[in-house]
């Protein structure tokens, strides 16, 4: 059975991203041995962008190198430089014969791109579709691999094969787009509405190939999430999130279904050790505060005893211990508050508000405890003075 044919290509115009690796890459190299695969390195498509010579001719050889190195074997799949295949520009132009304005002013990618560079708007950024298509008839391509924000002009490329094929009869292939639902699309770290781009300007946004792992850890710990402490794919109210469960769905394989049931169970095991810090801390900064208060209440009956002044010459020690432990226990006890773990950081502050309130309504009420027992005490001590006098 002869195999479907696949064309597939990556623009010449930068360091190759995570997204360009999970999107297309990855899935180049599953695809070589079910298919007759034809994997270009675009430097014409490049050109609309204006670029030095020599930073366009690394730019392929990086390509050529990543392709290699994902483990596309030329030995199964065709790798070539579309500028050294002639064909290509001849075909395009053709096609541009039989594009209308219509339908490339219509184009997503053309209105995102103008945007970009306003200041270098020019004919090939807007008529690069028909390039495209002639890229793709030449090679009478069965499938091509493309994510979602691509299928436009692969949905152009087919109208434009009918119209052709209505005037002169069958000469090209009606192609489809191959899209991989679980990989279509890779976001930005930063912008996780937006696709990673090799053409970022915050770096932060984007995760290059040639990265060190210290960098790439450094970029991963700074993407944008949410306030919600949980994991959970959802990706119009949890885009950050989504986007990183993503990644890290194309790298393991792993179900949105079992990251999720894996986090939740980390999440429960943190759970646990905080609940049990927690308990701790709330225990000894009570005991602590305790403490504290009855040190001072002790200085309090020294100083009705024998005055202030001679109570505090002979016992400052004890009264700035009372009052340092006092602090400590407080302190630690508005620490702990922190360490619960609830569903989101709003539900946190109100729980944490709450005890937080409670917590000061026991220490008031033993303070108000210590309080009366020392009046108690200092009103017996006076009677019996009166009574030996």
């Amino acid at each position: 059975m002869e195999k479907k044919v696949i064309l597939s290509g990556i623009q010449a115009t930068g360091d190759l991203t995570l997204g360009n690796y999970i999107g297309a890459l990855k899935n180049f190299v599953k695809m070589q041995d079910e298919y007759d695969c034809y994997y270009m390195i675009a430097n014409l498509h490049a050109l609309t962008v204006r670029r030095e010579p020599k930073e366009l001719k690394n730019n392929a050889l990086k390509i050529l190198a990543s392709y290699i190195a994902a483990g596309i074997d030329p030995d199964k799949s065709t790798i070539f430089l579309q500028s050294q295949v002639q064909e290509h520009a001849e075909l395009g132009w053709v096609l541009d014969c039989y594009t209308y304005m219509g339908e490339l002013s219509r184009m997503t990618q053309f209105k995102d791109k103008s945007s970009k560079h306003a200041d270098n708007i020019n004919a090939g950024l807007f008529t690069y579709p028909s390039l495209m298509a002639g890229d793709i008839l030449l090679y009478q391509a069965d499938l091509v691999p493309t994510g979602e924000d691509q299928k436009q002009h692969v949905e152009l490329t087919r109208d434009l094969a009918e119209r052709f094929n209505k005037l002169y009869g069958e000469t090209f292939v009606v192609p489809n787009a191959y899209v991989r639902k679980s990989s279509a699309r890779i976001m930005g770290l930063q912008d996780p509405t937006s696709k990673m781009s090799k053409s970022a300007t915050n770096l932060n946004d984007v995760i290059f190939l040639e990265d060190e792992p210290e960098v790439i850890l450094k970029k991963f710990k700074k993407a944008v999430t949410d306030s919600e402490n949980r994991v959970k794919f959802d990706p119009e109210n949890k885009p950050g999130v989504s986007n990183l469960m993503q990644i890290y769905s194309a790298i393991t394989g792993k179900s949105m279904e079992e990251i999720e049931n894996e986090y939740d169970e980390i999440a429960q095991a943190s759970f646990n050790i905080n609940k049990k810090m927690e308990n701790k801390v709330k225990k000894y900064s009570l005991l602590i505060t305790v403490f504290g208060l009855i040190l001072l209440g002790i200085c309090l009956l020294f100083g009705f005893q024998d005055g202030f002044d001679k109570m505090w010459e002979s016992r400052s020690w004890l009264c700035i211990l009372g009052i340092i432990a006092t602090i400590v226990g407080i302190v630690a006890r508005i620490v702990s508050i922190f360490i619960k773990p609830k569903a989101s950081l709003l539900e946190d502050l109100k729980w944490n508000k709450e005890e937080l309130e409670n917590w000061h309504k026991n220490v008031m009420i033993i303070l108000l405890f210590l309080m009366k027992n020392m009046i108690s005490i200092f009103y017996v001590h006076n009677i019996k003075k009166k009574t030996v006098k």
